[in-house]
């Protein structure tokens, strides 16, 4: 293992989407400031296009790993909201690695008692339920809805937002507080579903990245 840089944090989008990875470092450069740990966004080339199967997201885990290993950072975000990987990334480091999903999650808790998701694909929900077993929530998941769209048309700043705000709509109006975007790429969606939803709508690179920085603040 590398010697830490104490003043970055490496968000890792785990497949291999030019327009994924975009969306969010767009996200999350709002989050730069002089005197702030500098937030570094990369793909893993030889990932899938997405995460959709298990599959995929065992197929991730040890390129991940290797990539922390060989990339020295203060802490880590694995940029995909079913948390790939994230048992064995947190063995290949002594530093704090955070999952969007799980961070979204926690995130949304803090705002309101019940939470939905807008899901990436239905393939995603049994991984989305193993995360709200692990934390104990299931109960204050209200319901998920899957928008089954291919990334490259969720990126699209256009194709899929009707959908998605719909979606959000659908949410709130069955009881969700709080709405959790299912998909990294989502990321430039976020305030048009809240809008549509009118209720708070958490982007989940933005969550595990400020629980990132967060934990890197407090260490220094």
């Amino acid at each position: 293992m590398g010697t830490p840089d104490r003043d970055r944090i490496l968000v890792v989008n785990p497949n291999s989407s030019a327009s994924c990875t975009a969306g969010i470092a767009a996200s999350l450069a709002r989050f730069a400031a002089p005197g702030m740990p500098r937030i570094d966004v990369v793909s893993l080339p030889s990932g899938p296009p997405a995460i959709v199967t298990w599959r995929d997201w065992y197929a991730v885990a040890e390129p991940l790993c290797r990539v922390i290993e060989r990339e020295a950072a203060a802490a880590y975000v694995i940029a995909c909201v079913s948390d790939p990987g994230i048992e064995a990334a947190r063995i290949a480091t002594d530093k704090p690695v955070f999952g969007c999903l799980r961070s979204a999650i926690a995130a949304a808790m803090a705002r309101a008692e019940r939470f939905g998701i807008i899901g990436f694909t239905d393939k995603s929900r049994p991984r989305h339920r193993r995360a709200l077993q692990a934390m104990g929530v299931e109960a204050r998941h209200t319901g998920t809805v899957s928008l089954n769209l291919d990334m490259e048309v969720l990126t699209d700043p256009v194709a899929p937002r009707a959908r998605l705000c719909a979606a959000a709509r659908e949410l709130a109006d069955g009881g969700a507080e709080v709405v959790i975007l299912g998909c990294a790429g989502m990321a430039g969606h976020r305030a048009a579903a809240e809008d549509a939803a009118g209720v708070p709508v958490i982007e989940p690179c933005q969550a595990a990245a400020s629980q990132a920085l967060l934990a890197v603040l407090a260490a220094q």
